[in-house]
């Protein structure tokens, strides 16, 4: 799943290890999402999105091909 949780993270000047504490996941949860390979719940999404000051769609939103 592509997502700009990485970016969004960096903006809000948090490490994994402090986004993890602030949505209560691992680390390890925090590192797969940021590459793709872990899909969040709509609850953990939300949690991201506040911890990092961010909306649901700047964080996760993906065009469908042709609308981009």
């Amino acid at each position: 799943m592509k997502n700009k949780v990485k970016f969004a993270r960096l903006q809000a000047e948090l490490t994994q290890q402090q986004l993890a504490e602030k949505t209560g996941v691992t680390r390890q949860t925090i590192s797969l999402i940021e590459k793709g390979k872990y899909n969040p719940t709509l609850n953990l999404c939300l949690e991201i999105c506040y911890a990092t000051g961010r909306s649901l769609d700047e964080i996760f939103w993906i065009p469908r091909e042709g609308e981009e």
